[in-house]
């Protein structure tokens, strides 16, 4: 389709009045798209009618025109003027000003073009970040159809940014309908909408259950902005010239492996491939007396190659959050991690030294060194771990990643940061990597940011339960927790821990409080601050891991509040101690390995079993 500018259409596109009709899933041919810089003058996309202002932060707006051409912008009673710049961009900033569910208007004159937005409101914006499981909408997911039935919420406005990856930092982002090859349809991306259960459908399940629970409890209107894209990477969403600079071994490898694939690049060598291929397709099937899908056609373009990747180190950011650049919000909330899975120790480690790097450029480009910033950790998927599985699926990136993104956390928070968030998402388990119980993780998202950015701390919890040190000693590992955590409330006993010795061989472990004496009647008086790890499998222990699988066991928690994914030890996934010796292994038998263990413990769980008879 042709992108249409039309002048005489262009403030009543801006001002939101096609949006009713643009909301429908129309044919592609009928859709007027709205580029990210028009040709006159323009404001940024970011500034529609419906959307919400940043309050208590100053209020810049910006655009482009003609160079030269002067531009009066008026906001709440107060007008403001500049002239455009040779790069056609003009800037205004209006002073700060408190939250208001009071609809307003912006009015930007140029020489011979007025646009006005209308039915802005100022309050709180939170920006999306991460992958498929922070962008899965609402509909798909558990309750959701409840939820949008009851989404009816006028103060509550809500953005999603389109997908665009980019080399090259992109200033502005279009408004469109978005193909999306996975669902075959065309979304609508780009526009400011208010809350209702017609516009709700597609918003991220977690960000909107974040945003209602704010809403609700502070009656602020809050916006939210969906910057979240599947299937990416967390160095993709770093920018490029951060990653490079990085003095990690791990992250060096990987941008030089990069570099490589695009130096090796030949587009007119790929495109001969791909047309050999299509060839030798179209032989197959008229061998086999098949019709040819009238579909498939032969390829014609070169494609852009590797630096192109939407995972190419920097792509998103420069194409997703530098677009956001300079815009003022209150925070983020990041919910990410499942395509940095499948590298191993090697990838966890990079992940764990891209991430906090990570966070410190989104706080940059948002203009604030101090953004609240909540971290999600990675999903549960595959089977749930069990006492006869337990070792076996121990043997997963997953934990690692979990761990990384939990040290990230520390490491912000012990240097005094009151701004950083966390929460685990382990026990929603589901066996989908999209786990569709995903309304829970919004509601622990909106705990932190209800206590720790709106005065709520008193009412809510949000910290997780800490473990301060261990000890070791007489066959048992003592762990000292800074708060009483216990085991979730459903008849059943304390699980998740597994400890090992020098052997490096994990079993699930025995926790109970330490014993320090005796109570009233007799009863047992604990230390309910130190939990007691033992095993009959692990005679020496000197390490634990808690909730350490992809989909793991692990029930302690504060008033709800899960332990975090963690560990002791520094052990890589592909090593294993055998026939006294540590040893690399790969793939499967790493399987082998930690499948034997369980094994192993059957066994002496049957040995015990027949010594008792």
């Amino acid at each position: 389709m042709t992108k249409i500018t039309i002048l005489g259409y262009s403030a009543l596109i801006i001002a939101g009045l096609l949006t009713p009709l643009l909301a429908k899933q129309m044919p592609r041919e009928n859709v007027i798209d709205i580029p990210a810089v028009s040709e006159d003058l323009c404001i940024h996309n970011l500034f529609q009618s419906n959307m919400v202002i940043q309050r208590n932060k100053p209020i810049t707006l910006w655009g482009w025109a003609t160079p030269g051409e002067q531009i009066t912008t008026t906001f709440a009673g107060s007008t403001q003027t500049t002239i455009a710049a040779q790069n056609r961009k003009w800037t205004v900033t209006f002073p700060a000003k408190p939250a208001s569910t009071k609809p307003a208007d912006i009015l930007i004159t140029g020489k011979n073009k007025k646009i006005k937005l209308t039915n802005i409101l100022i309050g709180d914006v939170w920006i999306l970040g991460g992958q498929s499981n922070m962008e899965f909408p609402l509909h798909k997911v558990e309750n959701g159809n409840l939820e949008i039935a009851s989404a009816n919420f006028s103060n509550i406005r809500i953005l999603t940014i389109p997908n665009k990856s980019n080399p090259k930092p992109k200033h502005a982002f279009p408004r469109l309908h978005e193909w999306s090859s996975w669902s075959k349809r065309h979304f609508r991306k780009g526009d400011w909408d208010v809350c209702s259960p017609k516009t709700v459908r597609e918003l991220s399940a977690i960000g909107y259950v974040f945003a209602r629970r704010i809403h609700m409890t502070t009656q602020i209107p809050i916006g939210i902005i969906d910057a979240s894209v599947g299937g990416t990477t967390i160095e993709t969403w770093t920018p490029i010239d951060v990653v490079r600079k990085s003095k990690s071994t791990h992250i060096k490898q990987m941008i030089s492996n990069w570099d490589k694939k695009v130096a090796e690049w030949d587009p007119a060598k790929d495109l001969e491939i791909q047309i050999q291929k299509y060839q030798n397709r179209i032989n197959q099937l008229k061998q086999a007396g098949k019709p040819i899908p009238p579909n498939f056609k032969k390829p014609t373009q070169e494609k852009l190659g590797p630096a192109h990747d939407r995972n190419f180190p920097g792509n998103y950011f420069a194409g997703m959050i530098n677009p956001l650049k300079g815009l003022n919000v209150k925070g983020a909330i990041f919910h990410q991690g499942y395509n940095n899975c499948f590298e191993g120790t090697q990838g966890a480690q990079m992940y764990r030294d891209i991430f906090p790097k990570m966070i410190t450029a989104w706080r940059s480009a948002l203009n604030d060194p101090q953004l609240p910033f909540g971290i999600l950790s990675l999903c549960t998927a595959g089977k749930k771990q069990n006492l006869k599985n337990y070792s076996s699926l121990m043997g997963d990136t997953g934990p690692f990643i979990r761990e990384a993104q939990y040290q990230t956390f520390l490491e912000f928070y012990k240097a005094g940061d009151k701004n950083i968030g966390f929460t685990s998402t382990y026990d929603f388990r589901r066996r989908w990597y999209h786990p569709q119980l995903k309304l829970p993780a919004g509601e622990r998202a909106a705990r932190w940011a209800l206590a720790s950015q709106y005065g709520q701390q008193k009412r809510f919890g949000w910290k997780p339960p800490m473990i301060l040190n261990m000890i070791t000693e007489d066959g048992k590992i003592l762990l000292h927790m800074d708060v009483t955590a216990r085991a979730t409330d459903d008849g059943g006993t304390t699980e998740g821990f597994a400890i090992a010795g020098t052997d490096r061989k994990f079993h699930p472990a025995k926790a109970e409080f330490l014993v320090i004496g005796k109570g009233r009647r007799g009863r047992p008086k604990v230390n309910d601050k130190i939990i007691v790890l033992t095993s009959p499998m692990v005679p020496k222990p000197i390490h634990f891991r808690y909730a350490w699988a992809r989909n793991p066991m692990g029930n302690v928690n504060v008033k709800g509040i899960p332990l975090p994914t963690q560990r002791s030890d520094n052990w890589p996934l592909e090593e294993a101690f055998i026939d006294g010796e540590i040893k690399t292994l790969k793939g499967r038998q790493i399987n082998n390995a930690l499948s034997k263990q369980d094994q192993d413990r059957e066994i002496h769980q049957a040995h015990q079993t027949i010594k008792k008879k």
